[in-house]
């Protein structure tokens, strides 16, 4: 028992610590360019993460037999294998879990019909792997099953009153701001994510309406089937920013 112990509390730490350098190489790897998307998630960030399970048992093994068998092992290094192989494999299988309950769909929009167009943007979307068309049918139900709270802004404000506000609130989000030009009622955005990096593109459009003006979003990822429900989200608080400014 003690030797069981004393092996399963040494290797679960070495193992959580190699899973942990792992998980931390998958994205640091790709936004450097040493490796591409595919490999950075299906192969070092997966096995990474099998590792930080292994780790996690083994140190639970290791703690409980030490336990049992009032075996001398180092407790603290046991310990701390647990804690960040724990904190390190819950975030990702938390993500996992994200993308296994959020339909495989990364173009969101408030107008599913005739979604805006991305113009300053359009050269920088045709060489992303999602590429630049919206697919239609083949998405618009899937967000509406998903997201159907998403919809068109409509406001009492005159296009242009819409437009500054609109404005406003993508700078106050820290968004990259690609284009802005009132006279068209277009803005277009990108938005950096922080761990991997990955560009989300964003553009506004705001048309005249009875009474005022309406207001349409649409949010695209460059890469990835999923989007782990970050464009809707994007959405959801830009539109909870306008309605907070008045609009």
């Amino acid at each position: 028992m003690s030797r069981i112990a004393i092996f399963a509390g040494a290797v679960g730490f070495w193992l959580s610590l190699a899973g942990v350098v792992g998980i931390i190489l998958s994205p640091l790897g790709f936004r450097l360019g040493l490796w591409d998307f595919g490999f950075a998630l299906r192969v070092i960030l997966r096995y990474a993460t099998f590792a930080t399970l292994a780790g996690f048992a083994l140190c639970i093994v290791g703690l409980l037999f030490a336990k049992l068998g009032k075996t001398p092992i180092p407790v603290g290094r046991a310990l701390a294998g647990l804690i960040i192989s724990g904190l390190f494999a819950g975030y990702v299988l938390v993500q996992y879990s994200k993308v296994q309950s959020l339909p495989y769909i990364h173009d969101i929009t408030t107008d599913t019909t005739n979604p805006p167009a991305f113009i300053a943007l359009a050269d920088v979307r045709k060489a992303a792997p999602n590429g630049l068309d919206y697919k239609g049918a083949e998405i618009a139900e899937k967000q509406k099953q998903a997201y159907p709270d998403i919809g068109p802004i409509t406001s009492n404000l005159s296009p242009s009153e819409l437009f500054v506000k609109a404005e406003a609130a993508a700078r106050a989000a820290g968004w990259e701001i690609a284009a802005a030009d009132a006279q068209a009622g277009r803005i277009e955005a990108t938005v950096t994510s922080l761990i991997y990096g990955f560009k989300d593109d964003m553009v506004i459009r705001i048309t005249p309406a009875a009474g005022g003006s309406q207001l349409d979003m649409r949010s695209m990822s460059r890469m990835g089937k999923s989007d782990v429900g970050m464009n809707a989200k994007r959405i959801r608080e830009f539109v909870a920013s306008m309605k907070a400014a008045g609009v």
